[in-house]
């Protein structure tokens, strides 16, 4: 049963990944503008395409299980800050405050639940174990 539950965390985190990654994509020119409310204009342009592709790679590494340790590190690179910057809830008047330390925590969530893949490895099922399994050369 842990082995298909680590499948099952693993598919469910890469997929918050993947859909963060298609909509920083499709909407490119809302998110610079996004980045510039919150005060980050050093090369949005740059920025963004490096935050795509950590999304992309480490969402892949995470769902298929190849060094999904580092696909984690990845992902954790992008969606620590993330949360830090857009819900300081700390920071934010009165009505919205309860609103935004909620998802400040459910992002934390996410972010354990990235701490625990890069410990505890993708498990079972995933590529990494069936390249090992099958002596494929290198």
């Amino acid at each position: 049963m842990k082995d298909i539950t680590d499948l099952l965390g693993r598919i469910c985190i890469a997929l918050i990944f993947v859909y963060e990654a298609l909509d920083t994509t499709l909407f490119f020119n809302n998110t610079k503008r996004t980045m510039a409310e919150y005060g980050i204009t050093w090369k949005p342009d740059l920025l963004l395409y490096i935050v795509i592709v950590f999304l992309v790679v480490g969402a892949i590494m995470v769902l298929i299980g190849y060094y999904a340790n580092i696909g984690a590190l990845l992902l954790l690179s992008y969606w620590l800050p993330f949360t830090l910057i857009v819900y300081s809830f700390w920071n934010d008047p009165q009505p919205l405050q309860r609103l935004n330390a909620l998802y400040f925590m459910r992002n934390l969530a996410v972010c354990g639940g990235l701490l625990l893949l890069m410990a505890n490895g993708a498990g079972r099922y995933s590529v990494k174990r069936l390249i090992h399994v099958m002596r494929l050369p290198k």
